[in-house]
């Protein structure tokens, strides 16, 4: 590997992992243990990882996502159970909101194939709207607005414009970065500004989101977590949050991955 693609291969692993230890990497990559340490001084520097005792793990404060592409590599399992648990919320008739990303993408696939007809569904996420295109049951809107090419959707006030012109019944948002103090928030400002556009005309507001992105924070805030009224992640999510989370009144979903163990905690 060149040193970028080694760099590369080191933060996307760490995103998977969390942490990761010097042995480890120099072995995958079959590389010594200073051309390691040399790669995540330089990924340190960035802002995209912390050095720690023997390794590394990624930075709380998240600066930049990756690319579409290379998310839908991680956690597919639970994603894809995720979107199976989001599609059981929904009810024949509703105008639903796909956010961008990921696992939002296995909950259109899991809408998609779920016995409701007559929906409407608005999106901000081409992959999404390609998926659903064909679909005779559904009534789709696209956002429009500045196309952000990482992650194959649209951004900023002009993709924020067309969510306020309608009601939403279920929005299902998604969140690189999500913890108990700092609530949803994420790097990109022009993201925020839809998601906020939504949650704004939304009846019921659902965040879907993996727990290897808990206990991170982006610099743009988006809301507190008592603006949603449901989560779905996984079951590895620290029994201490979910209670937390279950006491500010939010209903909480819980997947495994491999099989589709479902648990919900309903707030007081």
């Amino acid at each position: 590997m060149i040193p970028d693609q080694r760099r590369d291969f080191i933060y996307r692993y760490v995103h998977e992992k969390n942490v990761a230890s010097f042995n480890e990497l120099a072995e995958l990559m079959n590389v010594s243990h200073m051309t390691v340490r040399r790669d995540i001084q330089l990924l340190e520097e960035e802002g995209k990882v912390v050095a720690i005792n023997g390794g590394v793990k990624l930075n709380n404060l998240l600066k930049i996502e990756l690319p579409w592409r290379e998310k839908a590599l991680l956690h597919h399992e639970v994603k894809r159970n995720m979107g199976a648990l989001a599609a059981m919320l929904i009810e024949p008739g509703q105008t639903l909101y796909l956010d961008a990303g990921t696992s939002l993408f296995e909950v259109a696939k899991a809408v998609a194939a779920s016995n409701c007809f007559n929906l409407t569904v608005v999106t901000n996420d081409f992959s999404i709207s390609h998926y659903l295109m064909d679909m005779p049951h559904i009534t789709l809107y696209h956002t429009g607005g500045l196309v952000d090419q990482r992650n194959r959707s649209c951004l900023g006030k002009s993709a924020a414009s067309f969510p306020r012109t309608i009601n939403i019944d279920v929005a299902f948002l998604s969140s690189s970065s999500w913890d108990l103090e700092r609530g949803m928030s994420t790097p990109s400002e022009g993201k925020a500004s839809v998601k906020e556009a939504v949650l704004n005309v939304s009846r019921r507001r659902v965040l879907v989101s993996d727990s290897s992105k808990f206990g991170k924070y982006g610099m743009f805030h988006i809301c507190a977590l008592d603006r949603l009224t449901d989560i779905i992640c996984d079951q590895q999510l620290p029994f201490n949050v979910q209670q937390e989370i279950t006491l500010l009144a939010i209903k909480l979903h819980l997947v495994a991955a491999g099989k589709e163990v479902i648990q919900s905690k309903t707030g007081r």
